[in-house]
């Protein structure tokens, strides 16, 4: 049997591990599965884990009050080495590229411990944007002796930097997420409060969901981002625009002061992940500066355009599945307008081909494992 430590901290991180984990749960007598979670993201991430019934052994609990890049990442190493001292686990399992990404794998290393990255290859080519996470993939992306790549282009990543062994493309566990996420919200048992929650909202209308947080926006691509709402919710009053406002000061400030007490703008505190998954399946379209959404939308067949100068999701773009707008009033308002307006813009998008999987990336996952790393 081979001792697996999941490390995570962060409600994305949480979403994309949770259907590897309950997978490699299956296989008690192969795989002892061991979680240790960081907590740079306490309610949100706690909030993900119940969600999918996954309890913790180890927790970091690092959340603090204005917590900066250093803190993270320094209290994370100190705090790893501690549980890898007593478990000695047989492989580190780290997915994506948050501060507790590059921090995990970075332990490994340095106590001489195989490292697995899940979503491995994602890489925008900018490493300022976003921050710090290109930098944090790219030095986990060297660290790493597994590599499961959810794409091709993310294959082609790793191989121009010389990353060429074990490197495996098996779609995104994110889609694996979303299958599992939805089966539990549409059981008929539950349905009825997701229903409840948003009684504010008239679904016959259509829905344009708003998700924006990115550090490279702060300041004047917020102030743009929140300007350019307003002018297409003046100008569209039965589109319902809806927003669940990340906690971050600096997004509730320009979000708040611009759009709030607007009639059809609705600003709600960050949605649980089951509660987002169903705004997901009800709205129209989506506007995002998001990762993980980008590539959960196609598969509802939503259209998402990306408040974002570069992204590491190239083939959302390529496939048409998603549409790069940036963070400049005039790019926004225009983009948003054409997907309400002109139907055939709408649907060539809304039936794009999904190109990060089928929902099957944990099975191939478990299946490389049992293979490759057990013999």
């Amino acid at each position: 049997m081979k001792t697996i430590l999941f490390i995570y901290g962060t409600r994305p991180e949480a979403i994309k591990m949770a259907p590897l984990i309950k997978e490699l749960q299956k296989y008690p007598n192969l795989f002892d599965v061991k979680i240790c979670l960081t907590g740079q993201h306490r309610e949100m991430l706690d909030q993900t884990n119940d969600f999918f019934d996954i309890s913790c052994d180890y927790d970091l609990n690092l959340m603090t009050p204005n917590q900066t890049l250093f803190n993270i990442t320094a209290q994370c190493l100190m705090g790893l080495e501690k549980i890898l001292d007593t478990l000695s686990p047989d492989l580190i399992f780290v997915q994506g590229d948050t501060s507790s990404v590059m921090a995990g794998a970075l332990s490994g290393a340095y106590k001489k411990i195989p490292v697995a990255h899940l979503e491995a290859g994602l890489r925008s080519g900018n490493k300022y944007s976003p921050f710090p996470e290109e930098i944090n993939r790219i030095i986990t992306g060297h660290i790493a002796n597994y590599h499961f790549a959810p794409t091709l282009m993310a294959m082609e990543n790793l191989k121009n930097e010389g990353i060429t062994d074990n490197v495996y493309i098996v779609g995104n566990t994110v889609i694996d997420a979303l299958h599992l996420g939805l089966n539990i919200i549409n059981h008929n048992d539950n349905l009825k409060k997701y229903q409840e929650y948003f009684h504010f909202l008239d679904f016959s209308n259509r829905i344009v969901l708003v998700t924006g947080h990115r550090r490279e926006s702060f300041g004047s691509g917020f102030e743009q981002i929140c300007q350019a709402i307003v002018t297409v919710a003046k100008e569209y009053q039965d589109v319902q625009f809806v927003y669940p406002v990340h906690l971050n000061p600096l997004v509730q400030e320009p979000v708040n002061r611009i759009l709030e007490n607007k009639k059809n703008i609705y600003l709600l505190r960050p949605l649980d992940y089951p509660f987002l998954l169903f705004l997901l399946e009800k709205c129209y379209y989506v506007l995002t500066d998001s990762g993980g959404i980008q590539e959960e939308a196609p598969t509802l067949g939503k259209p998402v355009l990306v408040m974002r100068d570069v992204t590491e999701r190239q083939e959302g773009i390529d496939a048409g599945t998603a549409l790069l707008i940036g963070t400049k009033y005039e790019n926004i308002v225009s983009s948003m307008k054409e997907l309400l307006e002109n139907s055939s813009s709408y649907f060539k998008m809304a039936n794009a081909v999904n190109p990060y999987g089928d929902g099957t990336a944990s099975v191939k996952i478990a299946e490389i494992l049992k293979k490759e790393f057990l013999k």
